[in-house]
Order: structure tokens, then C-alpha cells, then sequence
């Protein structure tokens, strides 16, 4: 079985924001595949199914973003998974929006969400599709801290919203491709730098 665990906060108030790309991914997919989001089981939304063929649960962590780990082990460990059998989708910031990158393994690089998982499960192999939030000006300014954060907790732009749609679809589009074909042929078809590039494996 997979484990598809997309990131962000529950509640309204952060619904239409950056930092719940990993919510909407795991919607899209939901929908597609007609699995009902509609239990609670270790503080996660979570909905069983299968894609491509292969039982897949679905989970949105309701534990707000920073103990996102928490979540993620008590479903991992209850259900007698590897961390091979993880994908976790989530929003980054190191990245342009609409950006995508599917990797194996690696680091938080400084996502708290992420390492909350990390540091819950005691390993970084795990697969993960990143989604490029960056908006493309700048987010620092010296001597204040705050402005990253202030940006993912606020809602979608005009121009993102119109790209929304095409985003997350394409996002589900490479969670499907990891469970189907593995995360190295994912990488080779799915990563990018934005929106309408070619796909690129760097």
C-alpha cells in the first residue's frame, strides 16, 4: 500500500493558500479515483482506494503544518508501511510557482512540515513531489524575518488562481505516475521548471 500524504492547515482560514498545495493535490486525486475523504483516524482526513490499480490511502494531516509528522507516523506504523511507501506532496518555496520536483529522498531544506515527518519517522527516504510556491519577487527583507511565512498563509493571487487548476492536476498527475512507474521515470516526465517548460531532470 501507498501512503499519499498531502501537507497544509485545516480550517477555512487556510484553505486557498500556498501552504496547502498538498491538501488540493490530495483532492484532485481523491475525485479522480472516487475515494471518499471521509474518516478521521490519527489526527488525519484520510479516504482508502486504489490508483493505478495499487491500494493507496489518501491523508490530509489535521494537525497544523509544523506537526505534520505526527500524522504521518501513527499511519505509517498502524498500517505496517516502509518509508518507501510514503509520498509526500507539499508546497516549496525554494522553488517558482508552478515548478515541480519529484525526488526519492533528500532533506527539508528548511520546511517544517518536512521535517517534522523526518524527524517522526527517523529517515529521509521517502518520495516527494514539491511544489514550486515561490511568487517571483522578494520575499526577505534585511533586518525583518517573517515575510516567507506571511506569504504562504495568505491567499492565492489573481494570477495564481488562474493557474491553480492546471497546477495541482499536473501535480496529481506525478503522485499517479510515482505509484504506477516508480519515482525515477516520475522525475524524468514530470519535473519542471514552471508552467510550460519542458520537463527537465535536474
Amino acid at each position: 500500500m501507498f501512503l499519499v500524504a498531502g501537507l497544509g492547515n485545516p480550517g477555512e482560514k487556510y484553505a486557498a493558500t500556498p501552504h496547502n498545495l498538498g491538501f488540493l493535490v490530495v483532492d484532485v486525486l481523491a475525485a479522480r479515483h472516487s475515494i471518499r475523504m471521509s474518516r478521521t483516524e490519527f489526527q488525519a482526513v484520510i479516504g482508502q482506494g486504489q490508483i493505478s490499480g495499487k491500494p493507496v490511502l489518501l491523508a490530509k494531516p489535521q494537525t497544523f503544518m509544523n506537526l505534520s509528522g505526527v500524522a504521518v507516523k501513527s499511519l505509517v506504523q498502524k498500517n505496517e508501511l516502509e518509508p518507501k511507501d510514503l509520498i509526500l506532496v507539499y508546497d516549496e518555496l525554494a522553488l517558482a510557482w508552478g515548478g515541480l520536483r519529484v525526488r526519492p529522498d533528500g532533506s527539508a531544506a528548511g520546511h517544517n512540515g518536512v521535517q517534522d515527518v523526518i524527524d517522526k519517522i527517523g529517515t529521509q527516504e521517502f518520495a516527494r513531489v514539491r511544489l514550486g510556491v515561490h511568487p517571483g519577487y522578494q520575499l526577505s527583507i534585511p533586518g525583518q524575518t517573517g515575510k516567507g511565512a506571511d506569504y504562504l498563509l495568505s491567499r492565492f493571487t489573481r494570477q495564481q488562481t488562474e493557474t491553480l487548476d492546471e497546477f495541482i492536476s499536473f501535480a496529481a498527475d506525478a503522485t499517479e505516475s510515482i505509484i504506477a512507474e516508480g519515482v525515477s521515470l516520475s522525475m524524468t516526465r514530470f519535473n519542471r521548471r514552471a508552467p510550460g517548460t519542458t520537463t527537465e531532470d535536474a
